[in-house]
């Protein structure tokens, strides 16, 4: 009998599969179509992990089990080349982005391969092709004309490490997204997205897809609508006329304003500190200000906003005039308050939030009490534990008095809406989309910047602009990319007035790139459109898309304003690109940590591959060691135990084999209701994603039919043909390399992986008989064959009866009888 061996069996079917090209989609199929995609992913220069293998595993079960259902299946790869961690790796290295990227994506597909991932390799590109980027740059020019990219100067985050910008996304609890640098702010002039015009859309149309709630609500808490209105506060004591507008969700509780703080970055405070708004009378306190925005523009915002903090900041000298009660509020400068959230200024109701009573507690300011909470206390607020900030009824507020908080805000809303005190708005968490990089390794954008015509977009037919190749790459960390250093890449004519003009050299932010591969992918090598729209609408939108949630804020949300833009503009039929979102959970090391490169961590699917457990038994580990979603921590023991599985399944394939010419048997009913059970099992199983429960079916079944062969070896020819190839064809999404060699063993010249998936006779399942165990005192005396209708009178009838029971109970009381239906009639004698 031939033996089991992966390393024989695997590079033979990765090669035949290549050659044949059975895992190409068509473009003009009968079939209907699945799209199904895995996360573009990073060809890193570090191994691909068991980790990284789980996402492509489950991505490549769902394919094979459509294909074998009757889908035209698009199941493709690509390579998201440009970014930090490809030119960082380069100047590690020493050797550039493009060979550092062509080296990486040799390995990472060389990986994928022999874990028999079944992708359509003619699709294959990366984003750093020109090919690829041409259109990319076409669509920033989309953008640009839309009114959709602007560029400004800004306060933005920079990370001294990479020495370049970060969007808010890439900024995590102060620290830069890749390196873990704490970050800081710099002025620079930046390109943006205005992704901010499409908030409202983003939130509600997270209705139309299958994602997950959590993820739904994390995207809908990053772009953070809120409601409220912006009030405007007369500066009452300026040498010049001011107004200051102040955001609130809450102005219900103005009557109980004692002061007004603005942020560091605020223009007002710029003002004061260029003493272009000054008092009219007493001192100016410009000095005092410009000392503290310089120490709070140090901070991180995650410093700023840390609750509980000791509060600072710098009184201005200046007073606005509350409009409702004609009170004098002092107007500060607090690093509390950030200037991309409303306004970047607030009014100070110390009774009723705890920072702003935090901030007049440190500085002796005036606390009003407007709300009283469910305990009635009126008292004077003197204590954190009084401040009331989410219930209560209204007093000290004139018409207000007596309504509860959020009657009174709508009521308030109203009331300075029509004294002209201030308008209803909404505000976002979302801040619009920062796109450009300080770095070489990314698409350069498409924009010429002259003397004469100020910035012009690059022609059409001028694209792509090309990224010039560099010897020296690092950047200078003075807030220009490297590109600047290369004089016949900058130095251009302006487009309109061919007069001498500059490149931009800035760069675009990787998830610019990602943000429309998966539409490239219907049409990857035309070279006159970014697709074909008729294409597009065969393929598009992804069903199936597969990956962590690590991504909810930023490539999710990116992709989404993409596919709104281009549906605006007509270019695609549909507005979100994802219709299913499949989050797995993460395989972590034994210990239950991250794996990780730096922790040492790390299996790699090589190195078990080498020594001989092979793919398929990787595989099955990957996908039965829990539900898909949840993370799970890898096992060694795990591994062999996969592999003992595939062991007997090829043991029992190459036994039938073997006795092929054996006489009919009697247990073909039992061997074809055992396949049917299985068939059904793993179909359930199989929609709703339960690849670890269907894994245990097939488990099940093997062992079912190794006791049938106990009692029938391969004498039921017909049925035992049966059970194998519908073992095989099961087992296919999960194991694809064993499976293809048995069933090619067993004679078919087609592939398994086209065969049609198997269907289960819900008439075979229905039992004519059962068997019914019969007990004595706790002890098996007999086994009972019965009809399967047949009542619980009858069955204990039948089971005192039986020859064997009878012994047992003759000349005694049987004092109690217990059926347990369809399975055991327990006598107690």
């Amino acid at each position: 009998m031939k033996r089991y061996n992966p390393k024989e069996i695997e590079p033979k079917w990765q090669q035949q599969w290549a050659e044949s090209g059975i895992y190409r989609a068509s473009d003009d199929s009968k079939k209907p179509k699945r799209y199904i995609l895995e996360y573009f992913p990073y060809p890193s220069g570090a191994a691909m992990h068991v980790g990284h293998v789980r996402n492509y595993t489950i991505g490549d079960a769902l394919t094979r089990h459509a294909r074998m259902n009757g889908y035209n299946v698009l199941h493709p790869m690509g390579w998201d080349a440009f970014g930090l961690p490809a030119e960082n790796y380069a100047i590690k290295t020493g050797i550039s982005p493009q060979e550092a990227i062509k080296q990486n994506t040799t390995r990472f597909k060389q990986q994928l391969i022999q874990m028999g991932f079944g992708y359509d390799w003619s699709r294959e590109f990366a984003s750093s092709d020109p090919e690829y980027y041409h259109w990319t740059q076409w669509f920033f020019l989309l953008l640009f004309r839309k009114g959709l990219a602007y560029q400004k100067e800004s306060l933005q985050w920079w990370c001294p490490v990479d020495k370049t910008v970060l969007a808010n996304e890439q900024v995590e609890n102060g620290r830069c997204w890749r390196c873990g640098s704490e970050v800081e702010k710099k002025a620079l002039k930046q390109w943006f997205f205005k992704i901010t015009d499409y908030a409202d859309r983003l939130a509600a149309d997270l209705d139309k897809v299958n994602w997950s709630d959590a993820l739904k609500s994390m995207q809908r808490n990053w772009i953070g609508r809120k409601e409220g209105i912006n009030i405007t506060y007369k500066v009452a004591n300026a040498k010049t006329s001011e107004e200051i507008a102040v955001f609130t969700t809450r102005p219900d509780t103005n009557y109980g304003a004692t002061f007004i703080v603005l942020a560091p970055e605020h223009p007002f405070i710029q003002s004061v500190m260029r003493q272009t708004i000054v008092p009219k009378e007493g001192p100016s306190h410009w000095q005092a200000v410009e000392q503290y925005v310089q120490k709070a523009l140090a901070k991180s915002d995650v410093e700023r906003k840390e609750e509980g903090r000791l509060k600072s900041g710098a009184f201005t000298g200046l007073y606005v005039t509350n409009p409702l009660n004609n009170k004098q509020l002092p107007v500060w400068v607090s690093d509390f308050v950030l200037m991309d959230f409303g306004t970047g200024a607030v009014v100070g109701v110390p009774g009723h939030d705890m920072r702003d009573f935090e901030f007049a507690k440190q500085f002796d300011l005036p606390i009003e009490r407007v709300v009283v909470g469910s305990d009635g206390d009126k008292s004077p607020i003197t204590r954190a534990e009084q401040v009331q900030e989410e219930s209560g009824k209204m007093i000290n507020s004139d018409s207000l008095n007596g309504l509860a908080i959020h009657e009174a805000t709508q009521k308030m809303m109203d009331l300075m809406e029509e004294r002209g005190m201030g308008v209803r708005t909404h505000t976002y968490h979302l801040r619009d989309w920062l796109i450009s990089r300080q770095r070489y390794w990314g698409a350069p954008i498409p924009i010429v910047h002259c003397e004469s015509c100020g910035v012009v977009p690059v022609p059409d037919d001028q694209l792509p602009v090309v990224l010039p190749p560099m010897q020296s790459f690092e950047p200078s960390g003075d807030g220009r990319s490297p590109l600047a250093r290369v004089p016949e890449f900058v130095n251009t004519l302006c487009p309109k007035c061919s007069g001498p003009a500059q490149r931009e050299t800035d760069t675009m932010d990787g998830f610019a790139c990602s943000s429309w591969y998966f539409l490239r992918f219907a049409d990857p090598h035309n070279a006159q459109a970014a697709f074909s729209q008729g294409k597009v609408k065969y393929w598009l939108p992804v069903d199936d898309y597969i990956g962590g949630a690590e991504h909810a804020v930023m490539h999710l949300l990116y992709a989404r304003m993409w596919v709104k833009v281009m549906h605006d503009d007509g270019l695609i039929v549909f507005d979100e690109p994802f219709m299913t979102l499949r989050n797995q959970g993460m395989i972590l090391a034994p210990d239950g940590q991250k794996m990780s490169k730096s922790k040492g961590n790390t299996i790699e699917p090589d190195l078990l591959i080498e020594q001989g457990y092979g793919a398929d038994s990787i595989r099955i580990m990957e996908l039965f060691i829990g539900p898909w979603n949840q993370s799970a921590n890898w096992s060694v023991e795990g591994m062999g135990g996969s592999f003992r599985f595939l062991q007997r399944v090829w043991a029992l394939t190459q036994d039938f084999i073997a006795a092929k010419q054996a006489e009919t048997g009697s247990k073909e009913a039992e061997l074809r209701r055992a396949g049917h059970r299985a068939i059904k099992a793993v179909s359930d199983d199989m929609r709703t994603l339960g690849f670890n429960t269907a894994i245990a079916a097939l488990m099940e079944y093997v062992n079912e039919l190794y006791k049938l062969k106990i009692d029938d070896p391969f004498a039921s020819k017909d049925a035992w043909q049966f059970v194998v190839e519908s073992l095989l064809q099961l087992l296919a999404p999960f194991a694809p390399h064993i499976t293809e060699e048995l069933w090619h063993q067993l004679g078919h010249t087609d592939s398994v992986h086209v065969s049609e998936w198997p269907k289960y006779d819900e008439a075979v399942l229905t039992v004519d008989q059962m068997t019914i165990v019969v007990q004595v005192n706790g002890k098996v005396r007999a086994e009972l064959s019965v009809a399967a209708n047949a009542g619980a009178e009858t069955i204990i009838e039948a089971a005192q009866a039986h020859d064997r029971v009878k012994p047992y109970i003759e000349g005694k009381e049987i004092k109690k009888t217990v059926y347990v239906p369809g399975r055991l009639v327990s006598l107690v004698v």
